[in-house]
């Protein structure tokens, strides 16, 4: 069985091929640069240019594959969560391929993806596992067990701002320009993880065990630049990436951890677009080697938005016989998550 798979959530138009497990082909085009002057993502830009690249995106998909459409078994689309717009594009193209090639359209949850996609590198998941998903829109903390067909167990959620928002509002005040994950990174490499003091959210013993916020670090770092700037100073840039990385790297990998003990796991997800920072990445190997915990997380090119992380999912539930979505199925951008299918677990 080949499962296409069609991701337009945000500002990535991606298409991706995969067979019981293996990445056979796929494709990206984003749209990054359109949004950059506006400082974000622009709802009807995303969507316009998700347009405009579909077809170019699922030709490159299909010839890195050495496939035609007429080898596809399925049809696997990101129907939410996600920019409204922006998902009625991949959703549109969805349907139009399943109804014209007469297979079955699958609506796969956008999280759900970024925890499938390890399997192409890695194999398959484990019987059970916690996954720290964590990317410009997201930041949860998941218990994860046969991603085909149970349930999905949120264990915590950002109660404000995503991580990587955060990210983006602080390169915004620091001058470094969008998108900010990639440029605080590297700036980061330069300073000081410990020269500012910023504040770690909700890590009191009486606050949500795996709750997020970010926030309040976003805003203790925008205060202590204006009054260095008002005092007269010169900002350290490279120290306040550093040591406003190191918080949120220490808080993220923190909890997880927690999770992982506490739910007799011995392994870790790490997924999602913030995934791909360096700083996360090495504190996360480091507590989970101390701790004796198994951490799994996806080349760089998965952690951010893509088409094989959709199709790697369809593949999962087509292998475990769940029921295809059908061509009535509607977008929903604000899509809880219950299990990888959109409207939730089919068993």
């Amino acid at each position: 069985m080949i499962v296409l798979g069609i991701e337009s959530s945000c500002d990535e138009t991606g298409v991706g091929l995969v067979s019981e497990g293996v990445l056979l082909g796929d494709a990206l085009a984003s749209s990054m640069d359109a949004h950059a002057r506006f400082g974000g993502v622009v709802p009807e830009v995303a969507a316009r240019a998700h347009l405009e690249s579909m077809l170019p995106v699922l030709h490159e998909a299909l010839g890195k594959a050495s496939l035609g459409l007429g080898d596809v078994d399925a049809v696997a689309v990101t129907a939410g969560p996600g920019l409204s717009t922006a998902v009625q594009v991949g959703l549109a193209s969805a349907k139009a391929l399943a109804f014209a090639l007469g297979k079955p359209l699958y609506g796969v949850h956008h999280l759900a993806g970024h925890a499938a996609v390890d399997v192409l590198e890695h194999g398959p998941l484990p019987s059970c596992c916690v996954a720290l998903v964590v990317s410009g829109g997201h930041t949860s903390l998941l218990l994860l067990g046969d991603l085909g067909k149970d349930p999905i167990v949120h264990l915590g959620d950002t109660v404000d701002d995503a991580a990587g928002e955060a990210f983006d509002k602080v390169a915004r005040v620091l001058g470094l320009g969008y998108p900010g994950g990639p440029v605080v990174d590297r700036v980061a490499r330069d300073g000081d993880p410990h020269a500012i003091a910023f504040p770690r959210a909700l890590s009191r013993p009486s606050d949500p065990a795996y709750g997020f916020s970010f926030s309040g670090v976003k805003t203790a770092v925008a205060r202590w630049v204006e009054a260095r700037v008002d005092a007269g100073g010169e900002v350290p840039v490279a120290d306040v990436a550093a040591s406003f990385q190191e918080a949120v790297a220490d808080v993220l990998t923190r909890k997880a951890l927690a999770a992982c003990r506490e739910h007799g796991v011995d392994t870790l997800l790490l997924v999602g677009g913030v995934a791909a920072n360096s700083r996360v990445r090495a504190l996360a190997e480091e507590r989970c080697a101390a701790a004796g915990i198994e951490l799994r997380v996806p080349p760089i090119r998965l952690c951010t938005d893509n088409g094989a992380m959709i199709a790697a999912v369809g593949d999962l539930l087509v292998r475990a016989g769940a029921p295809a979505s059908g061509l009535d199925l509607g977008a929903d951008p604000s899509a809880p998550l219950t299990g990888a299918l959109l409207h939730g677990p089919w068993t």
